[in-house]
Formats: structure tokens, sequence, C-alpha cells
């Protein structure tokens, strides 16, 4: 439900330069998911009429993954003047003239911190009637953090940066979270009296408390227990941390959901991933993009899947899958490698050494080793035998192999593509099929077995094969001679 008297302003135009990187910081992603977009996520499901994105830094790239996660996002453009201060007020200059309601101040580095969080600040910020109400935590080492001090009554007197403040008030472990609730009003007449007067140049948001309490204002700082929902992302570092963090309790929500993880240091499984009860997660998996996996599959170990849909009961080890479909109680792998386009009916089975690629294989259908079957269709019930290759490329276009029911193929077989093999066909063992196949055929390469008797001593002599035959062949000849010796005289 939207509600009217509630914006959303999200600061996302830093540069980033401790990130030291071509990719704007607030694109790096975390759980799959661009920083921003856990923010937008965040700013969406608090229901607000309006929800503003300032950028400056690589504007076009931000802007573009901005309205990807979030269509409606109104976007602010910060101009040359610096500072947290200058960005909120391009935001609250991009919201309609009339807004005169309360403005939710979000960072785009910021991805952990939840609705339900924001939310119990705008309840706060709202029912004591605050001109401003922020975020705090308390950290081991608050060391580069601007402090919440406070009265002896427990009441808001001040945010004081981490370079300006003395000895005693370092010792403060409640730092500044850099999460804001202003009324609109109090957000635009503070901002406008905030100076720029720091060896910065800069115009801070922090500068806007102490605005609002020497004009009388009402301010409150809500602390927080849980310092990872406010965790900005500087560097390579804390991009790392905050990841594993993210993980763990994504893994630790699932298994509380019915899902076994049977070593969660190994697994990765990102935001969009849906799981089914009893499930098994193996060692050595990543589960990532929008994969969905049923009940009863076991994935793993060493299996990555991408975007993939895994039916009841599957069984998938150590295989690599991309944009991809298993039946239920279909089996994948070791070392498979499903690439985009790949169905696997139910039932069916892709083995070791398999390539697939934009193809279909029937319910119960087989292809169990050593194979490439890529722009195919493999009717239900059909066996590949080892080492089959579709030979889907003419050096121009791609063509498809479509194999029907029932069908037997013999090893090492090679389907030159555009070809159809007809329902209970069989083919030999190394067979080119280049013509189609009738049901119920046998298809062979008539090409008889010639023996060239004493090539390799007569073309190789001396050596280890030469030296091998030519004992094979004199033992040969010693008990044929044995044998004939041995033979009773005929009467």
């Amino acid at each position: 439900m939207t509600e009217s008297n509630l914006a959303v302003v999200i600061l996302a135009a830093g540069q980033g330069t401790r990130m030291k990187s071509a990719t704007p910081k607030v694109l790096h992603r975390l759980g799959g998911v661009p920083l921003i977009g856990h923010v937008l996520h965040t700013a969406a499901e608090l229901g607000p009429a309006h929800v503003v994105a300032v950028v400056r830094h690589d504007r076009d790239r931000v802007v573009e993954a901005i309205l990807e996660f979030a269509p409606t996002t109104i976007i602010a453009d910060q101009d040359e003047v610096p500072g947290t201060g200058r960005a909120l007020e391009a935001g609250l200059d991009a919201l309609p003239a009339d807004f005169d309601g309360d403005v939710v101040v979000l960072s785009g580095d910021v991805p952990l911190l939840d609705s339900v969080t924001v939310g119990r600040l705008i309840e706060t910020h709202r029912d004591d009637r605050d001109d401003l109400t922020l975020l705090s935590a308390f950290y081991d080492d608050p060391t580069g953090f601007g402090r919440i001090i406070r009265a002896h009554d427990g009441t808001f007197e001040a945010i004081v940066e981490h370079k300006d403040a003395s000895d005693e008030q370092r010792r403060v472990s409640e730092i500044n979270a850099g999460v804001y609730a202003f009324t609109v009003k109090s957000a635009r007449a503070s901002l406008a009296k905030v100076k720029m007067a720091n060896a910065q140049g800069e115009k801070y948001l922090t500068d806007t408390a102490a605005v609002i309490k020497a004009d009388g204002g009402r301010i409150a700082a809500v602390a927080i227990t849980d310092p990872w929902l406010v965790q900005g992302i500087n560097d390579r570092a804390q991009l790392g941390a905050t990841a594993r963090e993210y993980n763990r309790r994504i893994l630790d929500y699932w298994m509380r959901e019915g899902v076994t993880i049977i070593d969660p240091d190994t697994t990765i499984i990102e935001r969009d991933v849906t799981l089914g009860q009893d499930v098994e997660i193996q060692p050595g998996t990543q589960l990532r993009g929008a994969t969905t996996v049923a009940s009863g599959a076991i994935i793993g170990p060493d299996t990555t899947l991408v975007d993939c849909e895994v039916g009841e009961d599957a069984v998938i080890k150590r295989t690599d899958a991309t944009l991809s479909v298993i039946g239920a109680k279909a089996t994948v792998g070791p070392w498979s490698y499903l690439r985009p386009n790949s169905v696997i009916g139910v039932g069916a089975k892709v083995g070791t050494f398999v390539e697939t690629k934009n193809s279909t294989l029937g319910e119960g259908a087989k292809v169990p080793h050593l194979s490439y079957i890529g722009d195919a269709e493999i009717g239900a019930g059909s066996n590949i035998g080892a080492g089959a290759i579709t030979a889907n490329y003419d050096g121009q276009h791609k063509h498809r192999t479509t194999v029907g029911r029932d069908v037997k193929i013999g090893s090492d077989n090679v389907f030159v593509a555009p070809v159809t093999v007809g329902d209970g066909a069989y083919s030999g063992a190394g067979t080119t099929i280049r013509k189609d196949v009738p049901a119920g055929a046998l298809a062979v390469n008539a090409s008889p077995q010639r023996n060239l008797e004493g090539w390799v001593v007569k073309n190789r002599p001396g050596t280890a094969a030469a030296i091998a035959a030519e004992g094979a062949t004199q033992a040969a000849k010693q008990a044929a001679d044995q044998a004939t010796e041995a033979a009773p005289e005929s009467e």
C-alpha cells in the first residue's frame, strides 16, 4: 500500500574511490544483486509515494541499473557542489512541490538495512513528532565514525565527527548510522542554513542536526542492536565481509525453512534463489540468480546452478548449469555442463563429461557419458551411446538433430545436422548419421575391417610395438608347432 506522506531519498552520487574499480561502487554485487538493488528493494517495501535516487558519478550506468530494478524511481542529479547535504537538497528538489510529509534518507552502499528496521525509525519519528530521527548503532571499534553524544538523561545532544571529537567523545561506541527520517520542512530549512566552512569544502548532511537543535527542533537517535544492518561498503574488504555475513543469513534462513546444508562454509545461495523443503545442498555448491529447487532434490557437491529450475527429487552433482530446466527425478553429473536452454526431462540422465546446449531430453532419455548434445531433441526413453556428437554447425548456421522415442544409438556416433532418427531406430557403433533414419531401422556405415598382417614390424621396426608384435607372433608360432607335434598321427 502506498503511503502518500512518505518519500525516500537514496544517496548514490559518490565515486567510491576506495573500491579502486572501474565499476561504480553502488553497482558492485552482493548476493547476486547490485548494492543499490538491495536499497531500492528496502525502499519499495516501505510503500512510499516517491522514491528519489541522487546520482552523479558514472551517472548513465547507475541510472540504468536503478531503473532496471525500480522503473518508477525519480532520478535527481547532484551538481558540482560536493557533500551529502547537497545530495539531499537535489533529492528534495526532485519531489513534487506540494509534498509535505516525511523523508527517509538511505545510502546506496548500505545493503543489509531492512524495511522492518526503517519502519520502526519512521514510527518513532512520527510518534515523538521529531523534526529529525536518526539511526545509531554500537560498534566495538567506532574509529572513523561520527559519534552520537547524549545528555545525562539519554536524549540526543549532538553528532561529533571522529576527527573533531575529544578523547572522551572518542570513547563513545554509539555511532551515527547515516539513516535519517526528516519532516520535509525541517530538511529543507536546515539544509538552507548548513555552511561549507570545512577543510573539504563540502555540505555535510550531519550538520543539519546542529541547525535543527539550535532552532529548538526535536531530534532523537534510535539505537539498533545489529550493527551489520547499517554496515556501509567503502572498499573490497568491507564488501567481502558483508557478503559473507549476508550469505550466512541467507543460509540460516533456508536451514530454518527445512533445507539441509551440509557445509555452510563452502555454500553460496544468492538472494533470489528459492528452495523447497528437504532439499539437500552438498559442499562446494553455488546457487545463483533466480534458481529454484523443488523439494527432495540433492544438489552438489561442487555444483553451480545459475537461473536454473530443478524438479522434485532430482540429483545433480559436480555440474555447471545455466538457464536450464532439470526435471523431477532426473540425474545430472558428475562433471556435466548444461549450457542455456537445456531441458532435461523427468527421470532423464545426463552423465559424466556430457555437454548440452539448446537441447531437450525427453522423459527417461539417457546421455550417459562423453557426449556433446547441442541444438537437439532426444525423445523419451532413448539412449545415446558414449562419444556421441551432434555436428550442429555448418560454418554459418546452426541446425537441429531430432531423435525419436526409444532409440538406441551406438557408441561414437556423429549426427550431421539437420537429421532425424525415427522412433525405435538403432545405430551401430562408429556410425556417422548423415541422412534421416526411418523408424525401426538400423543405421550403419558399411565399411568392412581390414587387417594388414605384419604392418607394424615392417613399417615401425625397432619400436616397442614392433618388438612386442614379433614376440607375440613367435609365441603363437611356437604354440602352433607344439600343437601339431602333439597331435596323433592319422591311420
